[in-house]
């Protein structure tokens, strides 16, 4: 059995755990931190097919990433800019009354976002660790105990290895062993939804557009990818989904142009498929003694506006910042009332967000006839009110909100 020693220990190394520790690391650089990573090491290689999993990075998550020190590596390899998004309600045509259009010019900024391959990002993290001196990577280290005393924590590994650290971050993901073992919960409920995920290539260019509808059973959504193919997430009911990963290839096609209303031809060739359960969860509380809770393991949300990575790294530039800015004061990095200001600073924000997507999966996700309605005029205000959609578009950037420095392109005051 062997023991270290540690300031902060963050539990999990996705992209959020990954991203809060590099943050930390620089924030505080006097302070050791130590990463436990159960997952294997992220695989992406350019010369293989883009992975089926991505995400719609917001410019206040390219900031963060830039402050991490990986977003250098991430946009020389293999991105899509979308400069366009076009949500429309299942019943009317794309360019149609009940459509709105979101246009990057219409908030005088050059791209809406990146579509991104998570292993990407999780590479090109772990690469930004591992070039930050006083972080220390632990492979293949799954937590098996964890007891939050005094004034450190102890955390057990699988393997018998232990650590003591000042500050845990819990970081790993929406099941959280982490979460658990401190003795904090999540409320929430399934969305009685899974999520198809697949990888096509359409007749059709895909313009740097993210393409949305919304039909009865969820949204379907078209993202675009750097080698002109998109990803689709269609968002639909556990049955439906299971039909659909067990269709053959022609009528796979068939389907997803049909639910896609044709937006970009017909489909002309569909790589493997994968299906994923939906939910929402939140933690009531976020921290306690020498611990806190980020991304996923404190909040998950439904994948319909692509936030819930964003969610996260806004999560983990706080925490960087507001414990930064502590050990600079010369305070102990795990002192509660560091951890405290972090809760009160993102979970408002994060309940904001969650609720918005919520409602908005209520409100679009039925075939009820007099809401359909409302939506469609809904959207159509949207749609011609440049304040309102200026907004909109603001706010899904990042560009809004009681944002962390590195968000807003700074430098976190300490």
């Amino acid at each position: 059995m062997t023991r270290g020693q540690a300031d902060i220990a963050v539990v999990g190394a996705g992209m959020v755990g990954a991203a809060a520790a590099a943050l930390l690391a620089r924030a505080a650089p006097d302070c050791a931190v130590v990463v436990l990573d159960a997952e294997q090491p992220p695989r992406w290689n350019p010369g293989e097919e883009p992975g089926l999993r991505v995400s719609a990075l917001s410019e206040a998550s390219r900031r963060v990433l830039e402050a991490c020190g990986a977003w250098e590596e991430i946009a020389a390899a293999r991105i899509s800019p979308y400069r366009s998004m076009r949500v429309w309600d299942g019943e009317v045509p794309a360019g149609g009354p009940g459509a709105i259009r979101f246009d990057a010019a219409d908030v005088a900024q050059p791209v809406l976002g990146h579509i991104v391959e998570n292993e990407l990002v999780r590479l090109a993290l772990r690469n930004a660790l591992l070039r930050l001196s006083n972080v220390r990577l632990l492979d293949g280290a799954r937590l098996a105990t964890l007891a939050l005393e005094g004034d450190s924590a102890e955390l057990g590994v699988e393997d018998g290895r232990r650590l003591r650290a000042r500050l845990v971050i819990g970081a790993d993901g929406a099941g959280a062993p982490s979460r658990a073992l401190a003795g904090l919960e999540v409320h929430g409920h399934d969305y009685e939804q899974r999520a198809v995920v697949c990888n096509l290539r359409c007749q059709l260019p895909h313009r740097e557009t993210a393409w949305q509808r919304f039909l009865p059973e969820g949204p379907i959504a078209l993202l675009p990818l750097a080698d002109g193919r998109v990803s689709i997430v269609w968002s639909t009911t556990p049955e439906r989904a299971e039909r659909l990963l067990a269709l053959d290839d022609e009528r796979f096609r068939a389907a997803v142009a049909e639910a896609s209303d044709g937006c970009l031809g017909e489909v002309l060739a569909a790589g493997p498929r994968a299906a994923f359960p939906l939910r929402m969860r939140h933690a009531p509380v976020y921290t306690r003694a020498r611990y806190a809770l980020v991304g996923d393991a404190a909040h998950t949300v439904h994948p319909l506006a692509g936030q819930g990575v964003n969610l996260g790294f806004l999560d983990a530039a706080a925490i960087a910042e507001v414990v930064g800015g502590g050990v600079a004061a010369g305070r102990d990095p795990g002192d509660p009332a560091l951890l405290r200001r972090y809760e009160r600073w993102r979970k408002p924000e994060n309940l904001l967000s969650m609720r918005a997507f919520d409602g908005i999966n209520r409100l679009f996700s039925n075939d009820n006839p007099g809401l359909g309605t409302l939506r469609r005029a809904g959207l159509t205000l949207v749609d011609r009110l440049a304040p309102l959609k200026g907004a909109f578009i603001r706010r899904a950037m990042g560009l809004e909100g009681d944002l962390p420095a590195v968000a807003r392109g700074g430098l976190a005051e300490v």
